[in-house]
């Protein structure tokens, strides 16, 4: 287990936070410089794997989302994001024939059915680094705006930290106006980060290994499969209500993961940290999410969020796949015994 859920190395590390920070360099110092109304980008933030701080070794990625000022609503980012998306491409591939030494990017082919994409997608390669890192750009609205220092404590947002409720509001309003639920999940990707950010080292490096599974599935069953990071709140809730202690069983926790996704109609998840039933609007919203048929896992920043939506194929596929798995030796002590799982709803 071990093995499959360690740390990455410090040199791989090291080199994908600089491969982040050329991009950031480039989003910020560069990329909107010779816009008539001059685009300011107010963060960038990083999310996915990296950010969360639960990289793959090997597996090289990284999802930027940069707030941008002429970006003012959750409709301004759906309407704009393609051109900007179309802005930063450009000034990617003029950077790049400029500074031909210093890095070289190359895009991946956007499906033609995405008339207006969320992401540029691209590969990032450069001297300076043994491989190469796989980027998501997302230009997103800054919903949250800049988080009062005062919640911030080591690089992370505090315990007591909620967004105003009106922002959900908005946000619940404009996902069901324009029928697009989980559709600005990136605005909130600070929460997202912060959430599984946070836990502590042993389950990040659970979370680590499930992935790492969820990998392995991919390259057996291909797709279609329910999003990783569904994966990881599975994760995530599998420990709280299970283990809660920094002392615990790797395979203890790994098996319980997998018995989740095998019972995956019966899965309800949800978490108020950042939102909750106190407004009546979220509440009205709320008892409608968790209504719906099963798996519900609602992304704990983004109440229209449902990672458990979709396709039921796709999770009957992953969960027979974790029958498969759940006979191997992995999950039986020395003595044969069955290591066991933790018992949780």
């Amino acid at each position: 287990f071990d093995a499959l859920g360690q740390v990455p190395r410090s040199y791989f590390r090291k080199e994908v936070k600089q491969a982040i920070e050329i991009i950031c360099a480039f989003l910020k110092e560069r990329c909107f410089l010779h816009e008539a109304h001059q685009v300011r980008v107010s963060k960038v933030v990083k999310g996915g794997s990296s950010g969360k701080g639960t990289t793959l070794r090997g597996r090289s990625d990284a999802d930027l989302v940069v707030f941008l000022s002429h970006l003012r609503s959750f409709q301004d980012q759906f309407s704009r994001r393609k051109e900007f998306i179309e802005e930063i491409r450009r000034q990617l591939e003029a950077c790049q024939r400029e500074k031909a030494d210093k890095f070289a990017v190359k895009f991946e082919v956007q499906n033609p059915r995405w008339s207006n994409p969320r992401t540029l997608s691209f590969v990032l390669s450069s001297p300076s680094l043994h491989g190469d890192v796989e980027f998501d750009v997302l230009p997103a609205f800054d919903a949250l705006g800049q988080v009062p220092r005062s919640y911030y404590s080591d690089s992370q947002i505090a315990e007591g930290y909620r967004p105003d409720s009106q922002i959900y509001i908005t946000l619940i309003r404009e996902c069901e106006n324009l029928g697009k639920e989980g559709e600005f999940s990136s605005c909130f990707t600070e929460l997202q980060r912060d959430f599984l950010k946070r836990r502590p080292t042993k389950v990040k490096s659970l979370i680590r290994l499930v992935k790492h599974w969820y990998q392995k599935c991919k390259e057996k069953l291909g797709k279609p499969l329910p999003p990783q990071y569904a994966l990881e709140l599975l994760t995530v809730y599998a420990w709280e209500s299970g283990n809660n202690d920094t002392c615990f069983k790797t395979a203890q926790g790994f098996q319980t993961v997998l018995k989740l996704v095998q019972n995956y109609k019966q899965l309800c998840i949800y978490w108020t940290k950042y939102y909750g039933f106190e407004n009546p609007v979220i509440a009205q919203y709320l008892r409608k999410q968790l209504g719906k048929p099963r798996p519900v896992i609602l992304d704990p920043a983004d109440p229209t969020g449902n990672l458990g939506s979709g396709d039921l194929q796709s999770w009957s596929r992953l969960a027979r796949e974790a029958e498969v798995w759940l006979s191997y030796p992995c999950f039986k002590n020395g003595d044969g015994s069955p290591v066991g799982s933790w018992d949780i709803k």
